[in-house]
């Protein structure tokens, strides 16, 4: 049975069917030091220009943004402090590219009224001639909701955020909305500029969990699974799968992941000349696109990539690289 309201109809699909796509989480705008480069923490923003720039003309098919407003003290050590703001920075990126998507990934959305972030979202959207996808994610930093929104949201961002999905769908698709639940409650209020998307930009999901999947499988166009180890990744996909047949007639999906760091090599050299990280995938174009084709056979038809490299000149040297000589071997 599918869910009545806003994602009555089959979800709002992005990647053409049939294929396999590639985007990347830009590097510079979150610097955690769980996965950050040292070139990074003294980048530029014309350096963070350049590799958008050169993601655009690879044929990248979207540039991701985080989203943290402020790390408390005690998670610095291992998520960093500079966190470039989500709506800002793809405003500013679609002033940068032409063709490459713009992903939220992922808005923390229950620290937002649904009104607001309709407005943000569906400015961006304007703006870039409709090439925003949403991704929205609950959060996980119990002192930025303290903050932010009061109290009792850390225990309560789940159901928030089951409420805020919908409503945020109906903001997109409609002008004047009527909401009224268990946090929000809104009506008579119009929410311009109106998205260039119809009938409104896609919504991908973030989360591996239980709760996160079914989330996705009734409230979202897409999924973006934050962790899931390449192993586990085909029985995550068959449980979305199997929600999505109980809770939405089983309406496809656009199901991405987060590939492994990696360094693509020329294809008559197989050396990097410099001593990669573990747990790098490391190879010439062929061995890359059937790394990569393995997952796509899994069920995935969009890719997050993440280059490991030493410099904003090698990211973007990767970045195009990876467009002319893997990106045409993924759908073969």
């Amino acid at each position: 049975m599918r869910r009545a309201g806003p994602f009555a109809a089959d979800p709002v699909r992005v990647v053409p069917d049939g294929t396999v796509v590639w985007g990347m989480q830009l590097p510079i705008q979150s610097q955690s030091n769980l996965y950050v480069s040292e070139w990074e923490r003294t980048a530029t923003v014309d350096d963070l220009a350049a590799i958008a720039a050169a993601a655009d003309g690879a044929g990248c098919f979207y540039v991701g943004v985080c989203d943290h407003a402020a790390i408390p003290e005690r998670l610095v050590g291992a998520m960093g402090s500079v966190w470039y703001d989500t709506i800002a920075t793809l405003g500013w990126l679609a002033a940068l590219t032409r063709r490459t998507k713009l992903l939220s990934h992922v808005l923390t959305l229950s620290q937002r009224h649904p009104l607001r972030a309709a407005k943000e979202l569906a400015s961006i959207d304007r703006l870039s001639g409709g090439r925003l996808i949403a991704g929205i994610g609950v959060g996980h930093v119990r002192e930025e909701f303290d903050v932010l929104v009061g109290p009792e949201a850390f225990a309560e961002r789940g159901a928030d955020a089951d409420e805020a999905i919908p409503a945020l769908a109906m903001c997109l698709q409609e002008e004047s909305p009527t909401h009224r639940g268990r946090r929000w409650a809104f009506s008579g209020m119009h929410v311009g500029p109106r998205p260039v998307q119809k009938p409104r930009p896609p919504l991908w999901i973030g989360g591996s969990s239980a709760r996160a999947l079914r989330r996705v499988a009734v409230l979202g166009d897409g999924w973006l699974p934050q962790g899931t180890p390449r192993a586990d990744l085909p029985g995550k996909i068959a449980e979305l799968r199997d929600l999505c047949q109980e809770l939405r007639s089983g309406a496809p999906l656009d199901i991405g992941t987060i590939a492994e760091p990696m360094y693509v090599t020329s294809r008559n050299d197989q050396d990097p000349g410099w001593d990669l990280p573990d747990r790098v995938l490391l190879g010439g174009p062929e061995q890359i696109a059937e790394s990569l084709r393995e997952l796509g056979r899994m069920g995935v038809n969009h890719l997050q990539i993440r280059f490991r490299v030493r410099s904003a000149r090698e990211c973007v040297e990767q970045i195009q690289r990876f467009g002319a000589c893997v990106a045409p071997l993924l759908n073969q």
